[in-house]
């Protein structure tokens, strides 16, 4: 897949990336909200597309209810969290009439709306665009991977997994469809590693643990970190981005971050000025 940077309506988007996983009900879209916020709550300009077609997540998880989708000359305009517009989001959830409604689509029909998700929706200025995929390596990953490519370089991917055999299995498919697509990835994340009790702050490892830093070893990929310990992940994609030209600390302040200060832990911020 070659790539072509002319840009079209992500000329003005700075970095893309995928987030994946073979296995389904990881987090995904869990690891693409707390990633979206930590990067706006660090002053970046963020957009999240929703290629998750049959079971779109994102509306939800940030609690936008159903807003109409408008249209401008350069395209659909994408729905705003905020009245700064340091958050877009662009998902198929805007568009069902009913929530409930199923999206029973053959495969041309899905590769076609993410072509058009794609190259129609109008970001403007983003510092990041991520893309929250389903599971699996089929054709809305191979859709949304082309579309991108023709207008945009795709920094990479984070790919989620849960401790279990189940689950690392899942995700070491997705790993040769990073390969043989010649998608960059940047990071392993294992979620869901361990329960902490609110109580007694003892941590029950309820579905294994060490699977993800394994299978990042096993792949000779960079291990992001565990769930619980996220911020790992922020710094790391971040950092890769922007440099380390500067520190900034202080402690969380975004609702999804807020339960993890309430198990008993402290968690320090750094974040980097752009280079």
């Amino acid at each position: 897949m070659e790539q072509n940077n002319e840009g079209g309506n992500l000329a003005q988007v700075q970095h893309v990336v995928l987030i994946l996983s073979g296995k389904g009900g990881v987090g995904k879209s869990t690891l693409t909200t707390e990633l979206a916020l930590a990067l706006r709550h660090a002053g970046k300009k963020v957009g999240i597309l929703d290629v998750d077609l049959c079971g779109p997540s994102i509306p939800r998880m940030l609690s936008v209810g159903k807003p109409e989708v408008h249209q401008c000359d350069s395209g659909w305009v994408p729905v705003y969290t905020d009245a700064q517009k340091s958050l877009a989001l662009m998902s198929i959830g805007f568009l069902l009439e009913d929530p409930d409604e199923a999206v029973v689509w053959r495969g041309p029909k899905k590769t076609a709306l993410i072509g058009q998700f794609v190259s129609d929706v109008a970001w403007g200025e983003l510092d990041v665009l991520l893309v929250d995929t389903p599971p699996g390596t089929s054709d809305e990953h191979l859709a949304v991977l082309e579309n991108l490519k023709k207008q945009h370089k795709v920094d990479g991917a984070i790919l989620i997994t849960t401790p279990q055999a189940v689950s690392t299995g899942d995700v070491r498919r997705e790993i040769t469809f990073c390969k043989k697509t010649g998608l960059r990835i940047l990071g392993i994340v294992e979620n869901m590693s361990g329960f902490v009790c609110p109580h007694c702050s003892e941590c029950s490892n309820i579905f294994s643990k060490g699977g993800g830093e394994e299978l990042a070893k096993l792949t000779g990929s960079v291990y992001l970190g565990k769930r619980h310990t996220y911020f790992c992940i922020f710094l790391c994609v971040f950092f890769n981005f922007y440099g380390h030209s500067g520190v900034c600390i202080g402690r969380t302040a975004f609702p999804a971050m807020r339960p993890l200060q309430k198990s008993g832990h402290s968690y320090i911020l750094h974040f980097a000025e752009l280079m």
